[in-house]
């Protein structure tokens, strides 16, 4: 049996050079959710495993001047649910992460777990890429931020430089007429992993949708921003014709896999289906008709 060391760690800083020096060798706990099931599993073998939520700027909920907010990476769902001013602002992106697992395991799976556990279908980064969400990462040759949709790289992978850690997620302020959704389509009723997840930010005006972003998740090797769908939506009061555009447009940019949870030709007619009930539930919070 191999040995496993495990390091709780105090500072930022701290994290990152230990993640750096171990080559390749270490693993992130966020939460665990997904790590400790590959462990289990025996696909994810770890020499060093680096504990972050002792880490104050990864674990805290700050609401920056200007009205948006920053959110630390190993923020846990539950403790974003208990927050009294995100779920207001940011619907769909608090009832995306609170889909990650049961009850019991939203007191640990965070967004920055989902985000480098790197799964297409993984149900945060669909409405996070909706939300516009920047996300900032540290590493051996300090920091910089990139938008949430350029982290992904494939099933399991992602585009962190090695020793980089994702620190927190930035989501900016919310103009008057703004709200989000998250949709998601699964075999069962629960507990289970999306088929096809959708995220929709729209700003409506006077019933004219004056921005919007979508993000489409399960159907292809990363989750996308999907903008000729949103740019569908755009000058629209989402008339039929609006949202048979967008929906055609989030079925066009799929490329999914076929296996036993869902056929190729399912999952791209159900990204337009979903996209449409989507935009429904963020235009009515919008103050949209």
């Amino acid at each position: 049996m191999t040995d496993i060391r495990y390091l709780a760690a105090q500072t930022l800083d701290e994290a990152v050079g230990a993640f750096a020096a171990a080559q390749g060798a270490a693993r992130i706990l966020a939460g665990g959710t997904d790590l400790l099931v590959q462990m289990r599993a025996g696909t994810a073998k770890p020499g060093l495993i680096v504990d972050i939520k002792k880490i104050a700027e990864m674990t805290e909920i700050v609401q920056t001047p200007e009205g948006g907010f920053r959110i630390g990476a190993a923020v846990s769902g539950a403790k974003l649910a208990e927050h009294k001013g995100f779920g207001k602002a940011w619907p769909g992106v608090l009832e995306a992460i609170n889909l990650i697992g049961s009850k019991q395991v939203q007191g640990r799976a965070s967004p920055g777990g989902n985000l480098c556990n790197g799964s297409p279908a993984g149900d945060s980064v669909p409405a996070m890429i909706a939300a516009g969400a920047v996300v900032t990462v540290q590493g051996p040759e300090g920091r910089r931020t990139m938008p949430v949709e350029a982290v992904p790289a494939g099933p399991g992978r992602t585009t962190l430089k090695p020793g980089e850690i994702v620190v927190s997620f930035t989501l900016p302020p919310r103009p008057a007429g703004s709200a989000d959704a998250y949709l998601r389509m699964i075999p069962r009723t629960e507990m289970d992993i999306a088929v096809v997840g959708v995220g929709v930010s729209l700003t409506m005006q006077g019933g004219v949708v004056t921005a919007a972003r979508v993000g489409l998740g399960a159907v292809a090797p990363t989750v996308l921003l999907v903008e000729a769908a949103a740019k569908a939506l755009i000058g629209s009061r989402l008339e039929d014709a609006a949202l048979d555009a967008a929906a055609a447009a989030c079925s066009a940019a799929c490329n999914p896999i076929d296996d036993k949870r869902g056929t190729i030709a399912y999952r791209t007619k159900v990204a337009g289906v979903l996209l449409k009930r989507t935009v429904a539930i963020a235009a009515a919070r919008a103050g949209g008709n």
